[in-house]
């Protein structure tokens, strides 16, 4: 009989959010296999957990090495468990490759459902949730960000990107330019922990806020973009809806219809407010 392997979802913060099951799976676990295995060993001191089964790092380094490894011991019967620094193995942290590979090999794979930051930062954002979407790390290139930000411009669901506290200022103002910045948003820092903040405003007054530095594990939630009217959108707007649509490779007169009829807007409304933007800019 294969085995099975166990994703452990672990505190992201306070040591007491912990589900009750993660402590009977770490002494249980025949191999565990742990992003870092200091913190591993933190973790099990205070849970007060005794560790029989072997225990080896796991962590983006060397998951592809390592994968094959563990699927063989898991062919072989061995139970094991995934723990990943803080969270769920798998969501922006290593663990894919092997439970893509467990499943290949047709071998049980479960769950010990954990705290999510993802999901504890939608919760106390303020903005909807009730459709949303996880991009993960943006492209640490300003270009490349720039980038995909373009591309969720008209994206009507909440987003929640992680971040790290050295690039935050220039994501947010790479937000603010992308996707508008009186964008509502919520940067959500050190959650669970002794210094939790949760900071709400447009994009562009917290990009000026995290200018003067910003500590800890970031979390950042942003609005979808509106169901816009034609008495939403200002001619600004509208420009910077062409300006994406031309970026990602429209047409300009294409970029001009398909943002007039997604506002409900007559094509000239639009092209005009084109034709000022350039005689405003000198060009």
């Amino acid at each position: 009989m294969t085995g099975t392997l166990v994703l452990a979802g672990t505190p992201i913060g306070d040591v007491a959010d912990a589900p009750p099951r993660l402590a009977a799976e770490l002494a249980a676990a025949e191999v565990i296999a742990a992003e870092d295995t200091r913190r591993l060993r933190r973790l099990t001191q205070a849970l007060g957990v005794h560790t029989t089964g072997r225990v080896v790092s796991y962590f983006e380094g060397n998951e592809s090495a390592r994968t094959p490894e563990l699927v063989e011991a898991l062919a072989g019967g061995a139970r094991v468990l995934l723990v990943t620094d803080a969270g769920m193995p798998s969501v922006s942290d290593p663990g894919y490759r092997l439970v893509a590979a467990a499943v290949e090999r047709d071998i049980k794979v479960t769950a010990v459902p954990g705290p999510s930051a993802v999901l504890t930062a939608l919760a106390v954002s303020g903005l909807p949730v009730d459709r949303f979407c996880f991009e993960g790390f943006l492209p640490r290139k300003a270009g490349e960000r720039l980038g995909r930000l373009r591309e969720v411009a008209d994206e009507r669901r909440t987003l929640v990107y992680f971040e790290a506290p050295h690039r935050l200022d220039d994501t947010l103002a790479a937000m603010a330019e992308a996707l508008g910045p009186k964008r509502r948003a919520a940067v959500c820092r050190e959650l669970t922990k002794t210094y939790e903040e949760v900071k709400r405003g447009p994009l562009d007054e917290l990009a000026a806020w995290a200018a003067e530095g910003v500590r800890g594990e970031i979390t950042i939630v942003v609005e979808g973009a509106p169901e816009a009217g034609p008495q939403d959108l200002d001619p600004a707007e509208l420009v910077r809806r062409v300006q994406v649509r031309e970026e990602a490779g429209e047409r300009r007169k294409e970029a001009i219809a398909a943002v007039a009829a997604e506002a409900g807007l007559p094509k000239r409304e639009v092209f005009d407010a084109v034709v000022a933007a350039k005689n405003a800019a000198g060009k």
